[in-house]
């Protein structure tokens, strides 16, 4: 069963955070949402990688149908990028490194901010 948490801005509470799955593994993050059909409001996926990286935390959109918000998280729980991710782009790279990728609707977008800090909740 997939392990489900909300990611909270700790600058500015969200009412109803996404709840996203934790994608840990390589084969997890590498397919990430293609090949989905649509995203409901408040699902996604929180990529984790092992270290602070820019290129291992860049994501592509092949056979992604649909944009996404895209927030990258460093080890301090700072927003450190973001980006509306547009359906079949190549790739998006964060600014600075990162070790964690939310992925969620785009309605989500202005949730949170470069420089806020978040936190994982269960």
């Amino acid at each position: 069963m997939p392990r489900l948490v909300t990611v909270q801005n700790l600058a500015r509470p969200i009412e109803q955070p996404a709840r996203v799955k934790i994608c840990a593994s390589f084969l997890c993050r590498l397919r990430g949402l293609m090949f989905r059909r649509r995203l409901a409001a408040h699902e996604g996926l929180l990529l984790t990688l092992r270290r602070d990286a820019r290129l291992d935390a860049a994501i592509h959109m092949l056979f992604v149908p649909f944009d996404l918000a895209v927030f990258w998280i460093n080890s301090d729980m700072e927003i450190v990028d973001k980006v509306l991710a547009r359906a079949w782009r190549l790739a998006y790279i964060p600014r600075r490194p990162a070790r964690y990728v939310l992925e969620i609707h785009p309605q989500h977008l202005n949730d949170y901010d470069i420089g806020h800090k978040a936190q994982i909740r269960t």
